[in-house]
């Protein structure tokens, strides 16, 4: 599954990449929406399991999004059963006629032998094309992931939180710049974070995660990075502006986002017509997504 190693940044458009899938089903779809996969059971109408509440979703959104990402931590913490169905809801996806891309909310992060496995497990085990990971360690910890070149990993950069610039937002000297008069000035640590993404995007399979909480940050990301993949949470349950959220992260040519939204179309109804609502909720949402890239 991983792929040699080269110069370059066009493996992440081969056909069967991470980056080929997304591009498809944008333009098969019409749509830059990625919806969320949090299964949360006190809020699935009863006498439906996890995974069928979640075939329903699937089955109901399939032609309006261009990726689903479930998020680990909701199958985790129901053990060996959630996991499994985890790795059985990405088979399920990826074997759909229509197949989207599922990118897996895993925010990992360690050391390179560690990472190592890490890797392995969201993509040989449990079988994403692509995933979060933290840049908090440093490259080292990110390349094992990056070694999967038709895979994509999407970088922790100016995330949706209310306490987000606990850190992010902390101004910082750029580390391969001398000191002195000729020095650059000081950026904020998720811009100085974009910029090492950009660096390490040499075989075309890096993101970046922008919350669209923040509208002027995300442009100031997309100026600094034309050519990555945004992955934009924060719409709907987080009351992201979406609007001028898309419109200042989008790309030259209009798209280059996946703009996620979960609990806003999961739990659109708790009635019997869940799906039906996630639908419509999901369907208005990819139309002011278009809106606004396209204004």
């Amino acid at each position: 599954m991983t792929a040699p190693a080269h110069e370059g940044a066009t493996a992440g458009r081969a056909p069967g990449s991470f980056r080929a899938k997304y591009e498809a089903a944008v333009a098969a779809h019409d749509s830059l929406l990625c919806v969320g996969l949090d299964p949360e059971p006190a809020r699935i109408p009863d006498g439906l399991s996890p995974a069928a509440f979640l075939e329903a979703i699937i089955e109901a959104t399939a032609d309006l999004v261009c990726c689903y990402k479930p998020n680990a931590a909701f199958f985790e913490s129901r053990g060996p059963a959630g996991v499994e169905e985890l790795r059985a809801l990405i088979a399920s996806i990826a074997g759909m006629s229509d197949a989207v891309p599922v990118l897996l909310d895993a925010k990992r992060g360690d050391v390179g032998n560690t990472a190592t496995h890490y890797a392995r497990a969201v993509f040989e085990q449990l079988g994403a094309y692509a995933v979060t990971v933290s840049p908090y360690l440093g490259r080292d910890a990110v390349e094992p992931f990056l070694a999967y070149e038709d895979r994509h990993s999407f970088v922790l950069c100016r995330t949706s939180n209310a306490g987000a610039g606990d850190f992010q937002g902390l101004l910082v000297a750029a580390a391969d710049v001398p000191d002195g008069p000729d020095a650059a000035p000081a950026r904020p640590l998720y811009l100085e974070v974009a910029a090492r993404a950009a660096e390490w995007n040499t075989r075309g399979n890096v993101g970046l995660v922008v919350g669209a909480t923040y509208p002027e940050e995300a442009r100031a990301v997309r100026d600094l990075c034309p050519d990555l993949l945004v992955l934009m949470p924060g719409v709907g349950a987080q009351d992201g502006a979406l609007e001028d959220a898309v419109r200042m992260a989008r790309d030259a040519a209009g798209g280059g986002l996946l703009v996620n939204a979960s609990r806003s179309v999961l739990y659109a109804s708790a009635r019997p017509d869940f799906a039906s609502s996630a639908r419509a909720e999901a369907e208005r949402l990819r139309d002011a997504i278009n809106a606004a890239r396209r204004s």
